[in-house]
């Protein structure tokens, strides 16, 4: 094991939402596909409630090191390096899939991974480890471009402001580094305030890793790869990844809103989910206590009909979701 992987290890890992999402699922049977394995936390759960076999993908080459000392004790655990953008190519005719979204904790707490603006380290920020890293976008992009990434990705008000501070200061090499000239575009932080590099960090994260791609990849290959009765389960950490995963419930289920009232009916394919949460679900006053992260995460629940899986073009279905694009991005 690396030192990286046994620093990680050494975290308790809590699985966020793990609870009510286990009680939404349940009865737990069948093959279920862990689009988003990192410490395997959900994967174990969903075979200790019953699954027969769990598929836990993860593009991390960390989460292959940091298994290797317990995954020994789980034979029914099948552990594939990929894309949960590419899920139905690792699994078929499922029972169920689950994603966690976002940055995981062995991921933050790493200072070598470039994650966090709190613990000094690389600025890379990529999930895979390989491709351009966050170091590589604000030392070349132009400044619009960091502004767009900035305000359509992290809903960062003070985008524009903050993007030129990152171009006069540039090269950036180190997380605290760039951390410190956010920090002073922003007003002081206040008791109970995020840091104030928060939405910034989150929103380049999301560029490097082409995470809002791989979210609506991710749920039409969740749609191909689920059998009659399968279920899918999203747990997301903000508010656009949320809406994304609501949208796509909702258009999938035949409760997509027209636009404007006076705009033409669009015909909609069968419904090939039906949603079990009608209100996103939180975590609950003891979860909050144990695991602080949790408390913006939200899980959303839905089960696979019998209708044929929608033939639709990732830029369409961008669009359904409300996806925010950013122009010049590679």
């Amino acid at each position: 094991m690396s030192d990286a992987a046994a620093t990680a290890d050494k975290k308790p890992h809590i699985p966020v939402l793990i609870r009510p999402l286990i009680a939404a699922v349940s009865p737990v049977s069948g093959t279920w596909l862990d689009g988003t394995f990192g410490a395997g936390g959900y994967s174990r759960e969903l075979i200790k409630a019953g699954a027969d076999k769990v598929i836990g993908v993860d593009r991390d080459p960390l989460a292959f090191e940091m298994a290797a000392p317990w995954i020994g004790d789980f034979p029914n655990i099948e552990m594939v390096e990929g894309t949960f953008s590419r899920l139905d190519e690792y699994g078929a005719d499922l029972d169920g899939v689950v994603l966690d979204l976002g940055v995981s904790s062995m991921q933050l707490d790493l200072a070598e991974r470039g994650f966090s603006f709190m613990r000094d380290g690389p600025l890379d920020m990529r999930m895979s480890q390989d491709g351009p890293s966050a170091a590589d976008l604000v030392n070349n992009a132009d400044e619009s471009v960091i502004a767009s990434v900035l305000f359509q990705y992290g809903e960062e008000r003070a985008s524009r402001r903050i993007a030129k501070a990152i171009v006069a200061a540039r090269p950036f090499h180190t997380t605290l580094q760039l951390a410190d000239v956010i920090e002073k575009c922003l007003p002081r932080k206040k008791p109970g305030q995020s840091h104030p590099a928060t939405r910034s960090f989150q929103a380049l994260r999301i560029a490097v890793n082409n995470e809002y791609g791989e979210l609506a990849q991710g749920l039409m290959a969740a749609e191909r790869a689920l059998k009659p009765g399968g279920l899918l389960a999203v747990v997301t950490f903000h508010s656009v990844e949320d809406r994304m995963v609501k949208r796509f419930f909702q258009h999938r289920a035949g409760k997509s809103q027209s636009v404007s009232r006076y705009a033409p009916e669009i015909e909609q394919a069968a419904p090939a989910f039906d949603i079990l949460t009608r209100k996103a679900v939180g975590p609950g006053d003891e979860e909050l206590a144990e695991n602080p992260r949790s408390r913006s995460a939200k899980l959303r629940v839905a089960r696979r009909t019998k209708a044929p899986a929608e033939g639709i073009s990732e830029q369409g279905m961008a669009k359904t979701l409300g996806m925010p694009v950013v122009k010049g991005m590679v």
